[in-house]
């Protein structure tokens, strides 16, 4: 098996580095770098030895339909879709071929308004007092910035000390590249202040990183994941009704996003805080609390005439 991913690696190594080149220009993050790469490789092999130029629409279709066989989610899918179009994008630009066989594939329709996984208010305090673990403050800063703050793991990771600003802020540089400003409460100030109190200093030269290792270096995506699924792990065990819930750490962003909309927080702010590109992809929280339609319904149940059974 490494003997033929060596093999398709050599054969497509042009390609793949041409593709490299061109994410880094475009100023896609790390992750996003990374993940295209993955996708991009996988699919290498499935095509292996075709050349790229002889890649056609119906490859990418059969690649995509063995996805769709093994399990693989529409949204998953449609990611990896993304990643191939991408690619051949980039050896377009690149003058390394000349059409595109991704660009007319249609992408699997995906259920919209589908309620998300999220924490009541109750159950987010239970989960900060289970937070455990040698850098007891960075963990709880980590926790609330994702709770409190909706961040994603990713901007945890690629939060600077120069990011938590003096009027209590922090600047986000979220998906696409593109900043948000979220002002924090005083109490998760004071928890960002004290994580910056205990952290250690960086080895990475002239970066800054927020949470940095016991090494000196950036905490990993991985390692920020693991703090908050430790600590949900923990929540479990003290909560049994929650064991067959389906929590990570992406949930606790689904957490923050339900509590502002039962704050009262109007969608397009929600959808500033939250860096969504699309109020569509906002419009998903507007669903998750049946007490607001209840209420919503009460409203008019003064106004429907009575007695309209008897005749």
């Amino acid at each position: 098996m490494k003997n033929r991913q060596h093999e398709v690696m050599d054969a497509y190594g042009v390609e793949l580095e041409l593709f490299s080149i061109w994410m880094k220009n475009k100023g896609m993050t790390k992750s996003t770098h990374q993940a295209y790469m993955n996708d991009v490789s996988y699919f290498l092999q499935t095509v292996y030895p075709t050349e790229t130029k002889q890649i056609t629409k119906m490859d990418i279709m059969r690649y995509m339909a063995h996805c769709r066989e093994k399990g693989t989610g529409d949204e998953a899918r449609n990611r990896k879709l993304s990643s191939l179009r991408s690619f051949f994008k980039a050896l377009i630009e690149m003058e390394h071929m000349e059409g595109n066989p991704a660009a007319l594939i249609a992408k699997s329709k995906q259920e919209k308004n589908r309620i998300p996984v999220y924490l009541e208010e109750n159950e987010l305090e239970a989960l900060l007092q289970s937070i455990q673990g040698k850098y007891y403050i960075r963990n709880v800063a980590i926790v609330l910035l994702m709770s409190y703050a909706g961040l994603r793991v990713g901007e945890v990771h690629r939060m600077n000390v120069q990011d938590f600003r003096q009027d209590g802020s922090i600047h986000i540089l979220g998906k696409g590249r593109k900043w948000r400003v979220i002002p924090l409460p005083t109490a998760l100030q004071d928890v960002l202040n004290g994580a910056l109190a205990e952290r250690k200093d960086s080895r990475q030269g002239k970066e800054q990183p927020f949470f940095v290792s016991q090494f000196g270096r950036r905490l990993s995506i991985r390692m920020i994941q693991t703090v908050a699924d430790d600590t949900i792990k923990l929540l479990k065990e003290e909560n049994p009704s929650l064991a067959d819930k389906r929590l990570s750490s992406h949930k606790l962003r689904h957490s923050f996003a339900t509590m502002q909309i039962r704050s009262g927080t109007d969608i397009r702010t929600l959808q500033e805080l939250l860096g969504h590109a699309s109020i569509e992809t906002t419009q998903i929280y507007t669903h998750i609390d049946n007490k607001q339609l209840r209420s919503a319904m009460n409203n008019i149940s003064s106004k429907i005439p009575l007695n309209l059974h008897k005749r």
